[in-house]
């Protein structure tokens, strides 16, 4: 016999796996800190930042505006110079306009995946179809950070990957497609960081394109239980291991292996005291708490800038949340960005772009802004723009990439590349190349057949130095 919290059972009423999930559930969350034989040694940087910039960031009034266009195609937004001679941008993006000599600006980023997941943008697959892909499953293809710990590029003490503030979809009550493993496993998912955003006042769907419902918080460590304390955590370690050892005599499944594996982390991740640190945003000062901002993602974008200090290789910031946390603007396009998306962007991209550069962290990290989508260059009748992936924009700072470049230009309307075309592929491809991978490197499925983890991508070499 054994015990679970206090309840005898006879190994005879054959513990289902139901059972032990229920009496480890609070220590089970996405991630692994399992290292794989490294496959390259450390390339020109040293960490990621990956701002996905969900619903479709519109190009056409931000980073590749069309003054000359007719009215309803250029919108109602004017245009600024920036540092960089020649190079334009939204009159709202006045503070990244000053570091435009220092990026570098990608204007032709193109694919036929028209949907809303992260699914392209975090692992360049663009053959996905919203029957089968839309939510998360085993069978996806694994997400960048998945691929760079599969491949070994981790630190001992820190988390290989994290996804802030939650997993994308959290607001809806789904998993999106996107920043998992796939099939290379759940031991080489992120740790997502939890968060519980406020607002001004009650917020329900049909405030989807109102600018003014702006979230508020700080991403955390996800919590074991809500009062669990560091003491309860070593003697439920206890507990634990009593548990597997029972368990592993009558259920032997991959399953199992990583769910084991996720409870390590779990206990590794909140008693480790440099783990705990990197998410203590208490420890900055208020002047810089409210350089990044307040807002759930001005939080996000200084814990990423912590978390780089710590050593974890790959961030990704998932802007989604209840009221105006996204960039799907098919209606009220200009109001929503005007009001609250741009201003947000500009103050949260130059902090954290100020903090790199003054900590030296600027050459040994990537930040890369993009999203699923542009938008459609004509204005629709609702006063927004619709769903447009043949063009797009990414933006790239920091190390290996070169100061004040602008690759490829769209079309008159901003419809079309017409030179460079660059694939969500390629995004990745570059990625893997800065980091020290092979950006041709294969990855097994789930049945052991080699993946390209780039899917043909190939780096996007005019804005490397």
């Amino acid at each position: 016999m054994f015990q679970i919290l206090g309840r005898s059972t006879n190994a005879c009423d054959r513990l289902t796996r139901r059972t032990l999930l229920k009496a480890t559930c609070g220590l089970a969350f996405a991630g692994s800190m399992a290292r794989a034989t490294p496959l390259a040694a450390r390339g020109r940087v040293k960490s990621v930042i990956l701002i996905d910039l969900f619903g479709g960031p519109s190009h056409l009034d931000m980073f590749d505006p069309k003054p000359e266009a007719p009215a309803e195609i250029r919108g109602e937004f004017g245009v600024i110079r920036t540092s960089l001679p020649g190079v334009f941008v939204t009159e709202h993006l006045p503070r990244v306009a000053e570091w435009m000599d220092r990026l570098s600006l990608i204007r032709t980023v193109s694919h036929p995946y028209n949907s809303h997941n992260p699914y392209a943008v975090m692992t360049g697959y663009t053959g996905g179809q919203d029957q089968r892909d839309y939510f998360s499953s085993p069978t996806n293809h694994p997400s960048m950070g998945s691929v760079c710990q599969y491949a070994g590029l981790t630190q001992p003490g820190v988390p290989p990957y994290v996804v802030l503030p939650a997993y994308p979809g959290y607001s809806q009550g789904l998993r999106r497609a996107g920043p998992y493993g796939g099939y290379l496993g759940s031991r080489y998912n992120p740790l997502f960081s939890q968060c519980s955003p406020t607002f001004t006042r009650a917020v329900s769907d049909r405030d989807f394109y109102d600018p003014t419902l702006r979230p508020m918080g700080d991403p955390t460590l996800p919590s074991l239980e809500s009062s669990i304390t560091l003491d309860a955590l070593d003697r439920r370690r206890t507990l634990l291991e009593q548990v597997n050892q029972q368990a592993a005599r009558l259920e032997s499944s991959g399953a199992m292996r990583d769910m084991g594996q996720r409870q390590q982390q779990a206990f590794n991740l909140l008693i480790n005291a440099s783990s705990r640190s990197a998410f203590d945003l208490a420890q900055e000062s208020p002047s810089v708490r409210e350089r990044y901002g307040r807002d759930l993602f001005g939080s996000s974008a200084l814990l990423a800038r912590r978390l780089v200090e710590a050593g974890v290789t790959f961030i990704t910031i998932h802007t989604e949340s209840r009221g105006n946390g996204h960039w799907d603007t098919h209606s009220n396009n200009f109001n929503m960005l005007r009001g609250w998306l741009l201003p947000y962007l500009d103050r949260v991209l130059t902090a954290l772009f100020e903090d790199l550069w003054q900590r030296g962290l600027w050459d040994q990290t990537l930040v890369m802004v993009n999203g699923d989508m542009g938008r459609t260059p004509r204005i629709n009748a609702n006063a927004g723009r619709d769903h447009w992936p043949q063009c797009g924009f990414c933006l790239f700072a920091g190390g290996g990439v070169k100061q004040g470049h602008v690759h490829g230009r769209s079309d008159r309307q901003g419809g079309y590349p017409i030179d460079y075309r660059v694939t969500p592929g390629d995004l990745c491809a570059t990625v893997y190349q800065l980091l020290g991978l092979d950006p041709h490197l294969m990855v097994p499925d789930q049945t052991g057949r080699p993946q390209h983890a780039a899917h043909g991508g190939e780096p996007v070499r005019g804005i490397m130095m």
